[in-house]
């Protein structure tokens, strides 16, 4: 809790940290996805970023600890964007909007379906960020909608927590093969086909 009856030059350089940290993860961002994980240098990181190596390391011992920071923070601000919003009301439209916004905040974001590609790549060699990033984005999203499942028995769904990753992991394979692998020229379908027969399993409507 903050003292009022001190100054306030500690809340101020911990501002001016975040702030710092934040440059910096944002020079490193282009720099890794234009050239990997491996031939990505800190010396580069810290030109695209305008800091000195210094100031780099001050707040990133390493490379590695460099790309994990990165790989939160991407996975985090991407759930906030998506699941932030509560999930109220009728599960016909709570899942349309949600299964739309989790579409439209995903398949639009080409620098975001790049860095997927790169924690892809990487989690051969890598697999705790690559795990890192379903704990701070995918792991959160299924707990959230088996919740909200569970609180609506009307749908008579046996097993929430499968039906939540079902939900979620088709949304993932669709934009994973029609972006991600460039399946949208060989194997294509518009995103409204598979929101509506994906909802339509879920809440078990007959037309």
């Amino acid at each position: 809790m903050y003292d009022f009856g001190k100054p306030d030059y500690p809340q101020h350089h911990h501002l001016m940290v975040a702030e710092k940290a934040e440059q910096i993860l944002n020079g490193a961002m282009p720099e890794f996805l234009q050239n990997g994980y491996a031939c990505t240098s800190m010396d580069k990181v810290a030109k695209s970023a305008g800091v000195s190596k210094q100031t780099l390391y001050s707040h990133f011992s390493d490379k590695d600890g460099l790309f994990t920071a990165l790989v939160e923070r991407i996975a985090t601000e991407k759930f906030n964007l998506v699941w932030s919003q509560p999930l109220q009301g009728e599960p016909e439209q709570v899942l349309r909007d949600l299964a739309k916004r989790l579409v439209k905040e995903n398949i639009n974001d080409n620098e975001y379906l790049c860095f997927v590609r790169l924690i892809v790549a990487e989690s051969g060699k890598r697999p705790d960020l690559a795990q890192l990033f379903l704990k701070k984005l995918c792991q959160p999203a299924v707990i959230i909608l088996t919740q909200y499942l569970q609180n609506h028995p009307e749908l008579n769904i046996i097993d929430c927590e499968a039906t939540a990753r079902i939900f979620v992991g088709s949304l993932i394979h669709f934009m994973m093969v029609q972006e991600v692998l460039s399946g949208k020229e060989v194997m294509p379908i518009e995103a409204d086909r598979i929101i509506d027969s994906l909802i339509r399993l879920i809440i078990n409507q007959k037309d």
